[in-house]
């Protein structure tokens, strides 16, 4: 947007920081924010009671092993714990093949209190919204404005100013993008992307089962896509529970999603099998169109994008959150050493070290979950047995293994300081 002068009347509300989209990662960012001193204005079309409502959104995510330290280091971990299930074990496999890959988190190499760390843990989100609405409550430093949406948002010289749909106007250095991948305001900054669409429906439903899960993750390369099944705490009851991510055709998936509950789960149990027993449904059951979207930029002039206004990706790896919470971890470490320096937070530099930060980890997981979709997600028999040769080979050699089960607890790389558990 071009620049403008100043408005003849002064803001409503100012702040350091406007975040737009009060979703996982744009509520994880105002909290670690806040927490390190900055005053934060969330702006959320969502009117928080109905986001946190245990209908809202079925999901459950897999937070690795680093985003949970993200997690814990903005203080939200006591809240999250007692509804996090661990991962302790990841088993990958190609249909029926007899080659497979295990992960088990005793061979990590990372610690927690002692014992060998899990590899992640599987949450609900609507546990996750809860923990953030509950702290945020409690941090002075943040304002949470929802139901509310930016109807404009100018970018000028040393701030911006966005007017919100009530008339109220907000002034902030910085404005931070965290309002989905199809981000009116990454379009509005005419921010270009790639994009691409995979012919596939995500199902996503809870289950209930008749044995323990023990803590393994599953995930089942089939024809027509990855069938996830993830740990989930078993029920107040007892009941034993899993979380379903399952990849279809979308030209398939309506009539699935069509059937009653017993055939539903009938469907379920033919492609997953009988290692947790017999199955049934435990909730509703929700569904998206699967894509790729990656932005040509994450940063422009006093805007930046996080979560997936910058990039999404395909649930195949269960990494899309966590990319997401890594997105927060460096943003803000970029912002508050700016601010200790007595920096503007909102110039290019902060912005600048922020995007190379990012960029190289997102186009690797951009690359990498498209590339394992497209190699997994057919029948054709010589890629089958490559792929089959592939399992085996990373199962029977520990170093690879060991390295492809830190990649998938986040802890490769240039981490930054909450990734490691450290306060900003």
């Amino acid at each position: 947007m071009t620049d403008v002068s100043a408005s003849r009347k002064g803001p409503d509300e100012a702040a350091d920081l406007l975040v737009i989209g009060g979703g996982l990662v744009g509520l994880s960012l105002a909290q670690a924010l806040g927490g390190a001193g900055l005053r934060v204005i969330v702006v959320d079309r969502e009117r928080p009671a109905i986001a946190a409502a245990d209908r809202f959104d079925g999901r459950a995510s897999a937070i690795a092993w680093g985003s949970a330290q993200v997690l814990r280091a903005i203080g939200l971990w006591e809240t999250l714990a007692p509804h996090a299930q661990p991962i302790h074990d990841i088993r990958v496999s190609d249909g029926d093949s007899l080659l497979f890959v295990h992960y088990d988190h005793r061979q990590s190499g990372l610690a927690q209190d002692g014992s060998p760390a899990p590899l992640g843990y599987i949450i609900e989100n609507r546990f996750t919204r809860r923990a953030l609405y509950e702290a945020l409550s409690r941090n002075a430093a943040v304002t949470v404005r929802a139901p509310a949406e930016v109807r404009s948002l100018t970018r000028g010289p040393g701030r911006v100013e966005a007017m919100l749909d009530d008339g109220r106007s907000l002034r902030a250095t910085l404005a931070v993008a965290c309002d989905g991948r199809e981000s009116p305001q990454r379009q509005a900054a005419r921010i270009g992307v790639t994009r691409w669409r995979y012919g596939q429906t995500g199902i996503v439903c809870s289950i209930k089962h008749e044995l323990p899960h023990q803590g393994l993750a599953q995930e089942r390369f089939l024809p027509a896509g990855p069938f996830a099944v993830l740990p989930l705490p078993d029920a107040e009851d007892g009941t034993h529970r899993s979380s379903i991510v399952w990849t279809e055709r979308a030209e398939l998936a309506p009539a699935i999603l069509a059937l009653p509950d017993i055939e539903f789960a009938a469907e379920i149990q033919q492609r997953f099998g009988d290692s947790l027993g017999r199955i049934g449904v435990a909730g509703p059951r929700w569904s998206y169109p699967l894509g790729l979207l990656h932005a040509g930029r994450y940063v422009t002039h006093r805007l930046a994008l996080a979560g997936d206004a910058a990039h999404s990706i395909h649930p195949i790896a269960g990494q899309g959150l966590n990319l997401g919470l890594r997105d927060v971890a460096a943003l803000a470490e970029c912002l508050v050493d700016a601010a200790r320096l007595g920096l503007d937070i909102g110039a290019a530099e902060a912005l600048e070290r922020y995007e190379r930060w990012r960029r190289v980890d997102s186009l690797m997981l951009v690359g990498v979950t498209d590339a394992l979709n497209r190699l997994f997600s057919n029948d054709v028999r010589p890629i089958r047995l490559a792929r089959d040769l592939g399992l085996g080979v990373v199962e029977r050699v520990p170093p690879l293994k060991r390295l492809f089960m830190r990649h998938a607890m986040g802890m490769l790389g240039d981490l930054p300081r909450l990734v490691r558990g450290e306060a900003l």
